[in-house]
């Protein structure tokens, strides 16, 4: 059966073919606002249901515990990039995605209806474990795929704003994530959210994928079929005719999702952890900080349209170098919620130079007949070794009494990411996206 296509030649700019793609991203973006909601309720709500899974030892062992499995979560990411990047190049971005939230749906029912450790002992953690790779895997399928698509729909005069939709609903997703922990830390009690309360957002997200999957039935297809059908398209004999930027991307990505994981993930339990900032008032402020966050993205995103993908690494570069350590030292002391506030806006600030533009930046670098599978593979790779672990590897400096070394390792490889940066050329002007204009 054939497939309708949505081209990515140059638009006709009328209302009709605007409305058209507006709906186009908006579909595609609900379905990564859900599977970005399933997979941070886990990190949100870690704090509830740590001692369920990992019983033994003091808060910060428990939370280093639920961290390595986060961690591991995140190693899964290139095997879903590889594997739904081979099948969005081959048989089409729009199977690609349903597939995706699909398996989000599944790991997340797993996690909800999954026994504690006084149930079944080492079988609980050992469970948690194999939920979270599964979501790993759907979650490392959908950040190239949604990239891709939302990219080769976006008007191509502002393609920077529609594109940052793609973190709008990132983000989103952790916003309504923080925001569902904090209205039942209104209604439930502690005892409560422990005991069973925690459970309540892995069920949501699971009835949501299901929504999502309805929705993404409707969306129309990028991908010709002549990409489709070129030999190369979804192989890594593909992607290896695009090796340099395929580690180009592997490299600002480490840096850019390091530091997005540690403002946002992580800022919750180091309020908490190290500020000692009730769990209550963490919850609040980085609802906000995530709120404000998720606002600048579009601006951002039009900014690079101005500017250029290139500047917009480079400042993120030089800020991130330069600003990263102040900031952690000054929330490490933090004692009033609307400082804790400001500081962490200014942080996501400075990530939102990189994040607006991530998505768009990767697939600007590559063809059609691999696009997918090198922004997949490339971002998971990059995010699986360095911002997947933000968390673990903080914690561990935690505990060997050395946690102002995790903000120094942030700085670095936010100067890795500047180096990239410089010796990189402007997508925005020899992209592989704006030779299909």
């Amino acid at each position: 059966m054939s497939t309708q296509v949505f081209s990515t030649a140059p638009e006709t700019g009328s209302p009709a073919d605007t409305r058209k793609r507006i709906f186009a991203i908006l579909g595609a973006s609900s379905g990564n606002l859900v599977e970005w909601f399933d997979f941070y309720v886990y990190s949100f709500c870690a704090i509830y249901f740590a001692p369920a899974f990992f019983p033994k030892g003091d808060s910060t062992s428990q939370l280093l515990n639920t961290a390595g499995v986060f961690a591991a979560g995140f190693l899964m990411r290139p095997i879903g990039g590889w594997l739904f990047g081979r099948i969005a190049d081959k048989h089409g971005r729009r199977k690609s995605m349903m597939i995706s939230v699909l398996m989000m749906c599944g790991g997340s029912l797993m996690i909800a209806f999954m026994p504690t450790y006084a149930a079944i002992g080492a079988a609980a953690p050992l469970l948690l474990l194999v939920a979270r790779l599964f979501q790993g895997l759907s979650v490392g399928g959908e950040y190239g795929t949604s990239a891709t698509y939302m990219s080769e729909v976006a008007p191509k005069a502002n393609r920077g704003f529609f594109a940052s939709f793609q973190y709008v609903t990132l983000i989103g997703g952790q916003l309504l994530a923080v925001l569902v922990l904090v209205v039942m830390q209104q209604v439930l009690s502690n005892d409560e959210l422990r005991a069973w309360g925690w459970r309540i957002p892995f069920v949501l997200g699971a009835l949501a994928a299901l929504v999502s999957l309805y929705l993404r039935k409707s969306l129309t297809e990028t991908a010709t079929d002549e990409t489709r059908k070129k030999k190369e398209a979804g192989t890594f004999a593909g992607l290896w005719r695009h090796k340099r930027a395929f580690f180009t991307v592997v490299g600002f990505t480490a840096g850019g999702s390091l530091m997005f994981y540690t403002f946002t993930t992580y800022m919750q339990k180091y309020l908490v952890n190290t500020a000692g900032m009730n769990a209550k008032t963490a919850s609040a402020v980085m609802t906000g900080a995530l709120f404000v966050y998720m606002v600048l993205q579009p601006v951002f995103g039009a900014l690079s349209d101005r500017i250029g993908r290139r500047n917009m690494m480079l400042i993120f570069g030089v800020l991130g170098t330069i600003c990263t350590v102040p900031i952690l030292h000054l929330l490490k002391d933090v004692s009033d919620p609307y400082a804790a506030f400001g500081l962490a806006v200014l942080a996501l600030a400075i990530v939102s130079f990189y994040t607006s533009i991530s998505g768009l930046i990767k697939a600007e670098m590559f063809p059609p007949e691999v696009r997918a599978l090198c922004v997949g593979l490339s971002y998971a790779v990059g995010n699986a070794l360095f911002g997947g672990s933000a968390e673990f590897v903080a914690l561990s400096f935690k505990s060997a009494g050395s946690e102002s070394s995790f903000y120094w390792y942030v700085s670095i490889m936010c100067a890795i990411s500047l180096l990239i940066a410089f010796r990189m050329q402007d997508p925005t002007k020899v992209g592989y996206l704006k030779d299909e204009d």
